[in-house]
């Protein structure tokens, strides 16, 4: 549901997406957060510490459009928590030089 929901912040459905329920290939939506959407929930490509930094401005754009006060969505104040803390998990990856891994 996270991934869908920064799919939709990107302009897209996550499930018209090859690899998804869809068939729209990758190369039809333009998103630096690509790397992240069209990932396996676990296993697949690590993201270098350069790729993460890559996925950095877009996560920090979509904070910033949400902050600053807290919403009374609950659904949107966890996706906006999770957001939070993917930058974090970003920044330290770039910080420490190493590779974001998925398992």
């Amino acid at each position: 549901m996270f991934r869908e929901w920064l799919a939709q912040t990107e302009g897209f459905a996550l499930t018209e997406m090859d690899g998804f329920i869809g068939d729209h290939d990758w190369s039809s939506v333009s998103t630096t957060l690509e790397p992240l959407l069209n990932h396996p929930d676990d296993g697949g490509p690590d993201l270098t510490p350069a790729q993460c930094a890559a996925r950095l401005p877009p996560l920090e754009a979509i904070l910033n459009h949400h902050l600053p006060g807290p919403s009374s969505d609950p659904v949107l104040q966890r996706r906006i928590e999770d957001v939070s803390q993917l930058v974090t998990v970003l920044r330290s990856c770039v910080d420490k030089n190493v590779d974001l891994v998925f398992g």
